[in-house]
């Protein structure tokens, strides 16, 4: 197993016979077939990867599979979130059974969240279920959508909406990739770093707005950072696999910031998912101080943050028209924490103070939003 330095941790996420490790740090993309082969020997691998950084670094990545003896196939996908489609679902699994791949076999993830949820998916149906290994390529997928099991795509009726929770067999997160993202990217993975403090770890967040600076700027508080996130989500998970509790506390924002996707048509031009979750906390957190529950000062201090990061924190950041009431209530309603057609979002009461609040009145969600709205 990787050694632990000030630059390269391991996380592990504690579930039983399906716990696995989350190795963060430099250079795990040259050292991802010795970590691979060890935990599965003799499988073999089908990589889908994002075309953009597959020519990126998918020369690097086979080099070291062909070092380890691992046989390999590779499906390059398209960039975006439309990729999360049933077609393109359908196309990996008819390529996993075109390769022949076994149930001892595996499926590779290399990409961001997108290409994560896609191919965590399809081998969670493949053959009744096969193992995979995420290797995320974006802060985002290396802090959130790479750890805890949800895999799934979208629908025209909204986000996430058709899907599995199938966990991972191992998650190699090479900070070295995070290079290649640009200045957009990295602060969009940002926003899901900092919901991790707005969630319940405020001294985590104090020590964000120390250290935000060195983080963007790829000190070793980048991997801590990273870490930390990743801490904070396999602690949640192990309590909580399949969101029947506090796990919904990790979707802070992502009721609003789901809806504002949909409505985008999940146009990367106009709204990314980092962005939609930013704009989502800071939505949460004045609908908070709305209903008397959260101080202003906590409020502004967190939406500060964001924007000190480059994030959008209101609706109407985002380029283009269709941000209409009717559509975000729309939206709203076919959110996945929706129960018996009552609306559920995650709220606070301060700064690491959030909680899931069930029964939200749409009435009041809809005066809230006519005002952002009018802002």
């Amino acid at each position: 197993m990787t050694d632990e330095t000030p630059s390269r941790r391991t996380v592990r996420v504690e579930l039983g016979p399906r716990s696995y490790d989350i190795l963060i740090g430099s250079g795990l993309l040259a050292e991802a077939g010795r970590e691979i082969a060890a935990l599965l020997p003799k499988a073999r691998l089908l990589i889908v990867a994002d075309e953009r950084v597959d020519d990126l670094h998918g020369a690097a990545l086979r080099a070291s599979l062909d070092r380890a003896g691992i046989g390999h196939a590779t499906m390059r996908l398209p960039s975006g979130e439309p990729t999360k489609s049933f077609p393109h679902f359908e196309a990996v699994v008819d390529r996993i059974l075109e390769e022949r791949l076994e149930r001892g076999d595996a499926v590779l993830a290399f990409g961001g969240g997108v290409i994560g949820d896609l191919a965590g998916f399809a081998a969670g149906v493949a053959r009744r279920g096969m193992r995979f290994v995420q290797v995320p390529t974006s802060l985002l997928a290396q802090v959130d959508s790479s750890v805890g099991g949800k895999t799934g795509i979208n629908s025209p009726r909204g986000k996430n909406l058709v899907g599995v929770f199938h966990q991972p067999a191992l998650v190699l997160a090479d900070t070295d990739v995070l290079e290649t993202l640009s200045a957009r990217e990295f602060a969009a993975g940002y926003a899901e770093v900092v919901k991790y403090g707005l969630i319940d770890r405020p001294d985590f967040f104090h020590w964000l707005e120390a250290k935000r600076g060195a983080i963007f700027a790829g000190g070793p508080e980048r991997a801590e950072a990273i870490a930390a996130s990743c801490q904070a989500k396999a602690e949640v998970v192990a309590g909580d696999e399949r969101e029947d509790g506090n796990r919904a506390l990790l979707n802070l924002g992502h009721t609003f910031g789901h809806a504002l996707e949909s409505v985008a048509r999940y146009d990367a031009e106009r709204l990314v998912h980092g962005e939609a979750v930013s704009i989502g906390m800071a939505l949460a957190h004045r609908y908070s101080v709305r209903q008397g529950l959260c101080p202003g000062q906590d409020a502004e201090r967190a939406v500060a943050h964001l924007r000190a990061a480059g994030l959008p924190t209101r609706i109407q950041e985002i380029p283009g028209s269709g941000f209409t009431l009717d559509a975000l209530m729309s939206k709203i309603a076919q959110d996945k924490k929706v129960v018996r057609g009552a609306l559920t979002f995650i709220l606070t009461r301060g700064i690491g103070q959030s909680f899931v609040a069930n029964n939200v009145d749409p009435a009041e969600i809809t005066r809230f939003l006519e005002a952002e709205l009018a802002a």
